[in-house]
């Protein structure tokens, strides 16, 4: 097992991953303490207040994590535009800051709720006592309440890093990086190795952090400065040693996008390793979402991705009258131009269309070959679809175009939906073309004689202010047209396989395309 590649692969991401992690964890814990404590102090004396904090603090904490990380990213755009249109000052709204906002909103609760606790439960004798001997509201909150309240707001402080530390494994999607690279990634590729890295790795940075607050939190209740110092000095430590090996790292000067899905990775990882070859420093965003990455396209929060036709035309065209794929491209490619200064660098050659599929064992013996013969069979099966698919203009078109009424929706990730049809606990998946999932699990796909889905083309798509930039376009050059669609699903299956990471699947595929490439020269 000590000598599994993949193994090494987590080992060798791990500053990365953790730096991003701590740094995102404690900036948040930080900014919900200096938030909620003096709210907390305010509203002592104000039970109204009181009552509002409370349910506000525990509403937020109702909201389910991604969301609330992926609410902030379309707030924080919108308000760097608008910086930057009036000051002439913008800031980033991809990864760290949002992550940030959200997390400390999530810290909130529990230091509000201690600290409430732990003033409210002092003997009311006691504060008499102090007033008695002349001192102040003021004197006797700093002098007296707050050091007896104290070990009851360590233990509120406590849970608040846990739970920061816990939920920051959700910020990849909008752009942060964060030991949930592992996990999503991990998913994504169906690298267990990485999953039970990240949970692991999250769960004992939790730990040590918990365990280093007990012991200052031990050493408040004992009045030990001892105790204090040396919990205070252990989270300097782990915090210190966490990021100063990702501040001694270069800073990359281009920025690769991927969507959450293992072809994403492969082709982000072999745009990368272009790039580097050519003499350029190229960093990852592995994981977008899809509004997430093409939004960060567009405020040259990134450089370049791997976008799809389809997906263009439908879901930011607003388009959903079908035309030839040489048209959807040129309007495609004209549109993002002309709108948002993004470039096309080139078409990869393949397609990668959203499908519906089914076993080919089932689909035969219900006599569907195409997604109208579906149509019939439809109230009696089940479909299932990654987590955007449901919500996206394709499957409004589709069930528009073919009149389709399923008995149950379900919303999986990619890589349980192959096995899962395959197995019957499924009857029908929205896949891809591309992915070699398909044949592996022996699946067939269903045609679509209305032409309700778009075409998929892969195309490179450059940030308006890397649209001239002649050495990266270069770099990326060689790929354009260079791989079919059988290219893509052998590195699919590939980056899918035990022992065998994106990157690795990334080398695989440029090492085809240069022996393709060979043999036509």
């Amino acid at each position: 097992m000590m000598g599994d590649p993949r193994i090494a692969d987590a080992l060798s991401r791990l500053p990365d991953y953790l730096s991003g992690h701590v740094l995102v964890s404690m900036t948040a814990l930080v900014l919900g303490l200096a938030v909620s404590f003096p709210l907390a102090i305010l509203s002592m004396r104000r039970p109204a207040m009181k009552r509002i904090l409370l349910a506000i603090a525990s509403v937020t904490q109702t909201i389910p994590g991604l969301a609330l990380l992926a609410l902030f990213y379309p707030l924080l755009l919108a308000l760097a535009a608008l910086t930057e249109r009036m000051f002439g000052i913008g800031f980033s709204a991809l990864g760290f800051l949002p992550s940030v906002l959200a997390l400390a909103l999530y810290s909130m609760l529990p230091v509000l709720r201690n600290t409430i606790t732990g003033l409210e439960g002092i003997d009311p004798a006691v504060t008499e006592a102090a007033r008695g001997v002349g001192m102040t509201p003021r004197q006797s909150l700093s002098i007296v309440e707050l050091p007896l309240a104290l070990p009851v707001i360590m233990a509120g402080i406590r849970t608040a890093a846990v739970w920061v530390i816990g939920t920051a494994t959700l910020s990849t999607p909008i752009g942060q990086t964060s030991l949930g690279n592992y996990i999503f990634t991990g998913l994504q590729t169906q690298n267990w190795v990485f999953v039970l890295f990240g949970c692991v790795a999250a769960a004992l940075l939790a730990l040590a952090v918990d365990q280093l607050l007990a012991l200052t939190e031990a050493g408040v209740a004992k009045r030990s400065r001892r105790h204090v110092a040396l919990g205070a000095l252990g989270l300097a430590c782990l915090i210190a040693a966490s990021l100063l090996p990702s501040l001694a790292r270069p800073h990359a000067d281009y920025l690769i996008g991927a969507k959450p899905f293992s072809e994403q990775y492969v082709l982000a990882a072999l745009i990368q390793q272009r790039l580097s070859n050519s003499g350029l420093s190229a960093g990852r965003r592995d994981g977008l979402g899809s509004g997430v990455i093409f939004e960060a396209l567009k405020a040259n929060e990134i450089d370049v991705y791997v976008e799809y036709t389809g997906t263009i035309w439908a879901n930011q065209m607003k388009r959903s009258d079908m035309k030839s794929r040489d048209d959807i491209l040129r309007e495609v490619t004209d549109w993002l131009r002309n709108e948002h200064g993004i470039t096309v660098a080139g078409g990869l050659g393949f397609e990668n269309a959203y499908a519906l599929a089914m076993s080919t064992q089932r689909a035969k013996a219900l006599g569907v070959r195409s997604i109208a013969d579906l149509a019939r069979h439809a109230p009696t099966l089940t479909i299932a679809g990654d987590y955007e698919f449901f919500g996206r203009p394709e499957w409004s078109a589709i069930l528009s175009a073919y009149g389709l009424t399923f008995k149950s929706e379900r919303t999986m990730q990619p890589e349980f939906m192959y096995p899962a049809v395959g197995g019957g606990e499924v009857d029908v998946i929205a896949g891809y073309t591309s992915d070699g999932r398909i044949a592996r699990h022996g699946l067939i796909v269903l045609t679509d004689p209305k032409q309700a889905i778009p075409p998929y083309d892969a195309i490179m798509l450059l940030a308006p202010k890397r649209a001239n930039e002649g050495t990266m376009l270069d770099a990326l050059r060689p790929l354009t047209g260079a791989i079919d669609v059988t290219l893509m699903r052998e590195a699919n299956l590939r980056a899918t396989a035990a022992e065998v990471s994106p990157a690795g699947a990334a080398r695989w595929l440029w090492g085809e395309i240069e022996r393709r490439q060979s043999g036509q020269k």
